[in-house]
């Protein structure tokens, strides 16, 4: 029974579901708790999972192909070019220099150098899924802490390209693999190196030339069968896509789809691609942390504890020193410094495979091999312990509260507005334009495909999604919004979007498109004040120009059109919390009458003060 997929399956998810939320409420976070699970269902103690965790680790790396691929669509192409100095900069002088450091050591220690400069190369590569997930679950993406560690996270999945081209020529004749491993030839080995290369540079074409052209029609199509899981299949069957062709090639597949999201950070339908791909995103990287828990080889760690523990602190150390001098050279500021050298300081996921492949090529010895592979798994595991020992320890001591200066010139923060809209037919664009014409940047969402693609070819910033999902919503800023306005032409939509805001995002003024008096009344009802009838001005404008045609005077037209209105709008709230009484026609009555009278008595003023101009005339 516990080799079955669905016993495997069950065993898994119930080490998330009990693990992470124990592990969050003692502040440890939501990687450790996963890593916890893995250990506590691994080899090690309840040998619920066993030797598969490996197989289904690199499975689950696939959860960092789509993390990859959400980042990119946070990322406009102007901005990633932005950021090229801190990517060029940064990410290469850590890999250069943690590559060199470690070489010399692992020579002192006696390795031949072919072996000690793969050894320095694997070892620069940090763990993209470990620091991804703890600087978004922190909220230091948007820190400069946050933008040095993505940007050498990048250069270092770009550096694996090189790596991978470069490990077969630094092979050793006397090793001879004896078993097979993880990483497999692809196809591409069977051609020459010159059509190797026609082929890589033909298969990053592919995706640039994809992402920019045919996504976006290939998307609208999916947008107007008005079916979330069509729209959902897409995505995926799009990163899918980019994994195989780019696996296919030797590329890494998490380049790939970064590249993909970065071509479609532009486009109108980017919240709603994060919305469809983050539940899948969250589950496969929950598995791959709980694969690397379970992958920890406790028998080889305790038959050589203090030899595998002073590797672990050590390579660690070395890599933390690299880094805060890196971040010091880049005017770093100290707090930021330290989340940014300790948050990059372990051995990535990415090590694994550039491990099984120098073992493949003869490289590495299997005893070196084994040995990498515990280091790499346990200081992953120590990664989560050494922020929480950063945050809670480092960064409240008076050592770390020395002014930072977070500004660079290089980079420029995401634009949160303060207002957006949802909903822009005829009544948001209206809205949209006026605050656009005063200078009022807006963040707009539509569920309709077709009036999105018109919009945006007029220069409007509109996004494709449904509003009424908070997750969408917060995407779109609502966290830092002041105000929205909710004018979405669905009347139930925009009940369910009133009541979402209200117990998501308490702060936000909800200023509301209202059809109807009916309309108006559930709005008011559910505790809204900023409504707006869109039929109300319109139809006052009319009944002025028609007291004006018969002969009325133009301000007692237009005054009596304001006494409507105010009177409207004062009883509203007074026949609101009436509307399924049986004395409510009665109560309408009576404010007919009330109105009637009021419009009599300014129609006497009216004619008391004209009475008074014309005998001073």
């Amino acid at each position: 029974m516990q080799d079955t997929f669905f016993f495997q399956a069950m065993i898994y998810l119930a080490g998330a579901v009990i693990m992470v939320p124990i592990a969050k409420r003692l502040g440890l976070g939501s990687v450790l708790g996963y890593l916890i699970a893995g250990v506590v269902i691994g080899p090690a103690f309840l040998q619920l999972v066993g030797t598969e965790s490996h197989d289904i680790m690199h499975f689950a790396e696939f959860g960092v192909v789509m993390m990859l691929f959400v980042i990119g669509l946070e990322l406009e192409p102007s901005r990633l070019w932005r950021m090229r100095k801190r990517i060029a900069g940064m990410g290469g002088l850590q890999v250069l220099g943690t590559t060199l450091i470690v070489s010399i050591i692992a020579m002192i220690l006696g390795l031949d150098w072919k072996t000690s400069l793969v050894l320095g190369m694997i070892i620069s590569m940090s763990s993209t899924a470990i620091v991804m997930q703890t600087l978004v679950e922190k909220g230091w993406m948007k820190t400069v802490a946050g933008r040095s560690s993505f940007a050498v996270l990048l250069f270092q999945d770009i550096a694996i390209i090189p790596m991978l081209a470069l490990f077969p020529l630094l092979a050793n004749p006397e090793l001879k693999a004896v078993s097979t491993t993880i990483v497999s030839k692809t196809f591409m080995d069977n051609f020459p190196q010159w059509i190797q290369a026609i082929l890589t540079l033909s298969s990053i074409l592919i995706v640039v030339l994809t992402g920019k052209y045919l996504l976006r029609p290939i998307f609208n199509m999916m947008a107007r069968t008005k079916m979330n899981e069509m729209f959902t299949a897409t995505a995926l069957l799009l990163i899918v896509g980019i994994a195989v062709l780019m696996t296919s090639v030797g590329l890494s597949p998490a380049l790939g789809a970064f590249l993909a999201g970065v071509l479609l950070a532009n486009s109108e339908y980017r919240h709603q691609l994060e919305i469809a791909i983050d539940p899948f995103k969250g589950l496969l990287l929950g598995l791959f942390f709980i694969s690397v828990g379970s992958s920890i080889d406790f028998e080889l760690l305790l038959s050589n504890p203090m030899l595998i523990l002073s590797l672990v602190i050590g390579l660690m150390a070395i890599k933390i020193f690299v880094l805060y001098i890196l971040g010091k050279s880049f005017k770093v500021g100290y707090s930021q410094n330290f989340i940014f050298s300790f948050g990059l300081s372990q051995v990535g996921e990415f090590a694994f495979v550039l491990l099984s492949f120098s073992f493949q090529e003869n490289i590495l010895s299997k005893e070196i091999t084994d040995l990498m592979m515990a280091v790499t798994a346990i200081s992953m595991a120590f990664t989560p312990l050494l922020m929480m020992f950063n945050e809670k320890v480092l960064l409240t001591s008076k050592c770390s509260m020395a002014p930072d200066d977070d500004r660079d010139e290089n980079d420029v923060e995401e634009e949160h507005n303060s207002v957006i809209i949802a909903g822009y037919g005829h009544f948001g664009n209206t809205i949209g334009r006026f605050l656009r014409a005063n200078n009022v940047s807006t963040t707009v969402l539509d569920n309709n495909s077709d009036n999105v693609n018109t919009l945006r070819k007029l220069g409007f910033k509109v996004y494709y999604g449904d509003a009424t999902r908070h997750d969408l919503l917060e995407i779109a800023g609502a966290k830092e919004a002041q105000i929205v306005v909710i004018a979405i032409g669905d009347r139930d939509e925009r009940m369910l979007m009133i009541e979402m805001v209200k117990k998501h995002f308490p702060h936000l003024y909800i200023l509301v498109r209202s059809e109807n008096r009916d309309d108006a009344y559930d709005q008011m009802n559910a505790g809204i004040m900023h409504i707006y009838r869109e039929t109300l001005d319109t139809s006052l404008r009319v009944g002025i120009d028609v007291l004006k045609l018969l002969g009325h005077d133009n301000y007692e037209a237009t005054k009596s059109a304001q006494t409507f209105f105010h009177h409207d709008e004062k009883t509203l709230k007074y026949l609101a919390s009436m509307k399924n009484d049986d004395n409510y026609i009665e109560a309408v009555r009576e404010k007919i009458e009330e109105l009637e009278q009021l419009i009599i008595a300014d129609k006497e003023v009216i004619a008391i003060e004209n009475g008074e101009n014309n005998a001073v005339a």
